[in-house]
């Protein structure tokens, strides 16, 4: 079993040390399906992992060697395998090899190939170390590493300049929230003298119950996972990352690396337990991401905008999950929203594919007869996420509005709103992409195409998990107080004190208040589509651009100005900051060395002067010298 857990980690290392040192000499066939090979010869393993593993097994650590010993504390480079880290490895890797295959198709043109797929497979590698290193350090390693590729691969198109500053505002903004993860981690090594996560659950009792020292440390891990999951305050780089390639969208910025900070919460759970505070702030955060963001995308044109704000505000549902203290229920939506957001944008990605690279949907439309396989998918994808009875989504999410309403009756409320924002702009995009009548060009008429079986392969696949993924974790209605699977499953994940705290929040709700919540929301999902559907089909209201929008509409489409607030405070202020030091810089500084040099130079010329090589006059100041010493010493007696 060791061999097999150092394999999941080394193939995609293996794929990007071979595409980086040969790649550009390989054909791109090869580039591509060695790339993809390695990456699925990863998911296999999990999946044989998985099936030797059940909700009984206990945790187990491999070792590979002693790293270093600071203050007496012995850190090791090892991996952990237990039921959270198998269930992380299985959506990276499953999604991912798909999403490989899906960028040969894509990507086939492009003059940097293998450059892309050397990119991806190191993302992986990084994911990986993320999710199965053993403890905090080799999570920040792998955490360090994701944020990286994700800087390389959202600026892959460097030519334009555009994207390369979402690149550099992606990166800069994760490191705000990696700062304060390292403090965490420091925090955790001062007080408990370890940092791996099995000592640290066995000695969480030692922290007080929402003390000052665990407020700390929490208050720390979130806000890292606030930067990595974009949270408010720092959301605002996973739109503009929809710079990068369609399918660095969908693995990055949808499937993995924006649940980092979902697993993060979750692995950490014997620590944020312990703080109730911090809970309430996961919680408060968790639900102005999800108005915010859902508020935004209601009035985006941006295909891949829309689906953007989308990813922020589900990454908000899962955070209120969290501040619920209802942690499998945050990594049940983790799960499905994997598979219904990859599929989304890689169905995006096609539709873009398709429109010969056009993403403003005022100029689509229509598409679903020239497109029929990506309309039928995406049409699944949309229905997913925005709660058609017994599709996964539906599933998840009810799952999170049950434990809402356990806590207090009006999170449902909140969150029942949140949902039908979530299908009013799903259905919004699905209608104004696929239905009515072609708006753009005839040149792009002309060229509407289906995508290549590469690209059409991953979308079938995940329309089937969209589909079937919700039944992995039986929902509550189908024998109530089972809640089964997913919470038995991840049980030894989680303390006693998680898991009670937890159980006590889904089993609150007696069936059937529970009954009459599905049946307000199923009414509510069909009640959104029925008005979304006749606004854009039976009245025909077109999308506008955004400086013509009134209101509320003009709000929306212009995200409340947040970007140029930021702007204005932040990037305005360090680039004055920037500039006053420049000056300072040069006008004092420079001078003042300029100075020290100048005032060398005179001294300089003035001892050459006297050091003429002329005796006499070496003799006339010795003379002088010795007269001035001895009337000096006179003087003094």
């Amino acid at each position: 079993m060791e061999n097999l857990v150092y394999a999941i980690i080394l193939l995609p290392l293996l794929g990007f040390l071979i595409n980086g040192l040969f790649g550009k000499n390989l054909p791109k066939v090869v580039v591509g399906s060695l790339a993809t090979a390695m990456v699925f010869g990863s998911f296999a393993i999990a999946v044989y992992l998985f099936l030797n593993f059940d909700s009984e097994s206990q945790p187990q650590v491999f070792t590979a060697f002693e790293w270093f010993r600071v203050n007496g504390i012995q850190i090791n480079f090892g991996f952990l395998i237990d039921q959270l880290s198998l269930m992380m490895v299985m959506i990276i890797t499953g999604i991912g090899s798909l999403i490989h295959l899906y960028s040969i198709g894509y990507m086939s043109h492009d003059k940097g190939f293998y450059k892309f797929f050397t990119y991806l497979n190191l993302f992986i590698f990084s994911m990986l170390l993320l999710v199965m290193g053993s403890n905090y350090l080799i999570l920040f390693i792998g955490w360090e590493g994701v944020g990286l590729c994700s800087y390389l691969l959202i600026g892959f198109w460097y030519t334009n300049e555009e994207y390369g500053k979402a690149a550099r505002k992606a990166f800069i903004m994760n490191r705000i929230g990696d700062l304060a993860l390292l403090i965490g981690i420091f925090m955790i090594a001062s007080q408990t003298n370890a940092i791996d996560y099995l000592s640290i659950k066995q000695n969480a009792g030692q922290f007080e119950l929402d003390g000052t020292i665990i407020i700390f440390i929490t208050a720390s891990l979130f806000i890292g996972a606030t930067g990595k999951s974009a949270q408010v305050p720092l959301y605002t780089w996973l739109p503009d990352a929809m710079a990068g390639p369609t399918p660095v969208s969908a693995l990055i910025h949808a499937a993995t690396m924006v649940t980092a900070g979902i697993y993060l919460v979750v692995r950490s759970n014997f620590l944020f337990t312990l703080a109730p505070t911090v809970q309430g702030g996961i919680l408060f955060i968790g639900f102005l991401t999800a108005a915010l963001a859902g508020f935004y995308a209601l009035r985006q044109n941006d295909i891949k905008k829309v689906l953007a704000y989308s990813t922020v505000s589900q990454l908000g549902f899962m955070f209120i999950a969290l501040g619920l203290g209802a942690y499998t229920t945050a990594m049940f939506h983790v799960m499905t929203h994997a598979f219904f957001k990859a599929l989304m944008f890689l169905g995006a990605g096609s539709v873009i594919h398709a429109m010969s690279n056009e993403q403003d949907m005022r100029f689509m439309g229509g598409l679903k007869k020239y497109i029929p396989i990506t309309h039928f998918t995406f049409l699944i994808g949309t229905l997913a996420i925005s709660g058609f009875p017994l599709l996964s989504g539906m599933i998840s999410k009810d799952e999170i509005l049950v434990a809402a309403f356990a806590k207090n009756p009006v999170y449902w409320v909140i969150l029942f709103l949140l949902a039908a924002t979530t299908a009013a702009y799903m259905f919004r995009l699905y209608y104004l992409t696929f239905h009515g009548e072609f708006r753009g060009t005839e040149e792009q008429k002309h060229h509407l195409h289906e995508s290549p079986s590469t690209m059409t392969l991953p979308l079938i696949v995940l329309a089937v998990l969209s589909v079937l993924g919700g039944f992995i974790n039986l929902p509550h209605f189908i024998g109530h107080g089972h809640y089964a699977k997913l919470m038995e499953w991840l049980k030894p994940v989680l303390t006693e004190e998680s898991y009670k705290q937890m159980e006590s929040t889904l089993s609150g709700v007696p069936f059937g208040t529970e009954m009459i919540l599905l049946g307000a929301t199923v009414l509510m999902f069909f009640t959104v589509w029925f008005i979304v559907k006749n606004i854009y089909i039976n009245k025909k209201k077109q999308a506008l651009p955004e400086e013509q929008y009134t209101g509320w509409e003009r709000l929306s489409a212009k995200k409340l100005y947040v970007d140029e607030i930021y702007n204005a405070l932040i990037v305005k202020t360090v680039e004055g900051l920037g500039r006053g030091g420049k000056m300072f810089d040069k006008n004092v500084l420079d001078k003042a060395v300029d100075f020290v040099g100048e005032g060398a130079e005179d001294s300089g010329r003035s001892m050459k002067r006297i050091q003429n090589g002329n005796v006499e006059t070496y003799i006339l100041i010795m003379s002088l010298a010795v007269g001035i010493i001895l009337i000096v010493n006179f003087i003094l007696q």
